[in-house]
């Protein structure tokens, strides 16, 4: 089995592919960010990755973007998400998205090392003991690009400011801001900027 593991955090990488080296797989790459997951999948069209794990919040990801680009890249291939942040309602949308899995890195390290293997299987691993978990803050459903248009209602900004700031067409801020109020129960924007900023502080 070959795998790539792709987190910004060098410690989280390290203990993976050691973890797994103790189970007998040794083919694994480890990078730190999506620009250099997407380089390392082109640069081995030959030998693909049987399994892919991306962390939510590594540069490059924009949320479950991500995800969607590396599944797009490579059909064929398990992608994963790992995250320590990310709430049962993210969890949700990527397998929602077609994720083979979500694995919170507070899982124990034998249970990693099952849930990569039935990941490589051709099954779905997810926690059920995390999916339970209840998301008493409505801001834990927003995606991290839902997050950013938050902020930038909170701080007043119109939607071509937002559009500009973060590289997206206008009508695309103006779909985060509708399904956004509708997350957080919100009217209107206005009313969305008020719960943001007494729960993002």
């Amino acid at each position: 089995m070959r795998l790539l593991i792709a987190d910004d955090h060098d410690l989280v990488r390290e203990a993976i592919a050691a973890l797994l080296k103790g189970q007998g797989i040794s083919d694994i790459t480890g990078v730190d960010c999506l620009p250099a997951a997407i380089a390392a999948i082109q640069a081995e069209t030959d030998r693909p990755y049987d399994v892919i794990l991306l962390d939510y919040d590594m540069p490059g990801m924009d949320g479950l973007d991500g995800l969607t680009r590396i599944m797009q890249l490579v059909p064929d291939a398990a992608v994963a998400l790992i995250s320590g942040t990310a709430s049962p309602n993210i969890a949700r949308q990527a397998l929602d998205a077609g994720a083979r899995g979500f694995l919170p890195k507070t899982l124990a390290s034998n249970s990693l090392a099952m849930a990569i293997g039935l990941i490589a299987s051709g099954q779905v691993f997810v926690p059920y003991d995390f999916m339970e978990q209840a998301d008493d803050n409505p801001i834990a459903n927003l995606t991290k690009r839902e997050t950013d248009v938050l902020r930038g209602l909170c701080e007043g900004k119109s939607n071509k400011i937002m559009a500009n700031e973060l590289q997206l067409a206008e009508v695309t801020v103006k779909l985060h801001v509708k399904t956004l109020c509708r997350k957080l129960g919100a009217t209107n924007r206005t009313q969305a900027a008020l719960i943001g900023k007494e729960k993002l502080g």
